[in-house]
């Protein structure tokens, strides 16, 4: 053993333990293993009554009926090309032209709308949802210190906003969408689903960001006397806005793929398409061909997320 081998040897010995990572794998391990042998998500009612748990440890998992409905299904996601296509290609463009790309247009506008609205709601609060802004004297060390009262207040403000944080991030979208489209049909039901539970998500990851932030020249703008406001919007806000960009559009991924799956209340997305057309029929091709047109969308959004935030740390 050489020694620039010993000395990794000697960092790892040193290197601090941490059993409780080592344990919780393990009850991980364990549990999943326990969820496989010893339960069965197909359970079976006997009599309508109850159920009752298979008597043996393992279920026959790849049984004739289940890989002889995988064939099936992957010959279904073979394109079914008509004479009028010539090629897969004339087959991808009919669909894509016929039904897709409204549908397509549909899904991007939702999710649009949904990330704009929540991120318009969630900005002004993420400074009130900082614990290191919601403090008597930010960014202060020693002077005098605050009364009780104006500790506790400043505290109860930022447990108060982050609180809302957390019930909006809490409800399902889909549930927030039915209950909203008792309004009324359209996209906004699922646009304002969207938006409350994005709120709360980008709200709590955006004061944890500023919480997070290198607060030394926050530290010297309050020194030299500046005010909170000046020291969230001056100092915080520009060192954050990389970061919180990237939290936005990795939210506004998440509201294409649900604005798919809500299109199955009705709305005109490609959700909609697949429920009300490709099912039905049995079209899984034209099915997979949607769902790919949702994937472009998020890749799409990806490259727009990597050229936003690259100009926004050049400039």
């Amino acid at each position: 053993m050489n020694a620039r081998q010993a000395a990794i040897q000697d960092l790892r010995r040193q290197a601090p333990r941490d059993n409780v990572v080592r344990v919780s794998f393990i009850v991980f391990v364990m549990a999943v293993l326990v969820v496989w042998v010893f339960s069965d998500f197909a359970l079976v009612t006997v009599g309508g009554h109850g159920l009752e748990l298979p008597s043996h440890a393992v279920r026959d998992t790849f049984n004739a009926q289940r890989l002889d409905n995988l064939q099936r299904f992957m010959g279904g996601i073979t394109p079914r090309v008509k004479d009028g296509d010539n090629n897969v290609a004339g087959w991808a463009w009919r669909l894509f032209r016929d039904k897709g790309f409204d549908a397509m247009l549909t899904t991007l506008a939702v999710a649009v709308a949904a990330i704009v609205l929540a991120g318009a709601m969630a900005m002004p609060l993420v400074w009130l949802g900082s614990r290191n802004l919601m403090r008597a004297q930010p960014m202060v060390t020693g002077g005098r210190e605050p009364s009780r009262v104006s500790r506790a207040s400043w505290r109860i403000s930022a447990g108060i906003v982050r609180s809302v944080f957390i019930v909006t991030r809490a409800l399902p979208e889909y549930v927030l969408a039915f209950v909203l489209i008792t309004l009324g049909p359209g996209a906004w039901p699922a646009v304002l689903a969207l938006a409350l539970h994005n709120f709360g998500i980008l709200g709590r990851l955006g004061s944890e960001v500023v919480e997070n932030a290198d607060l030394t020249a926050a530290a010297h703008t309050r020194g030299a006397g500046g005010r909170r406001t000046q020291i969230a919007t001056m100092v915080l806000f520009p060192q954050t806005l990389s970061r919180m960009l990237l939290y936005l559009f990795y939210r506004w991924e998440s509201c294409v793929r649900e604005s798919v799956i809500l299109g199955m209340l009705g709305i005109a997305t490609l959700g909609f398409v697949i429920q009300t057309d490709a099912l039905p029929r049995q079209r899984y091709d034209e099915m997979v061909l949607y769902l790919l047109l949702g994937a472009l969308l998020v890749i799409a959004g990806d490259i727009v997320s990597a050229l936003v935030r690259r100009w926004v740390r050049n400039a």
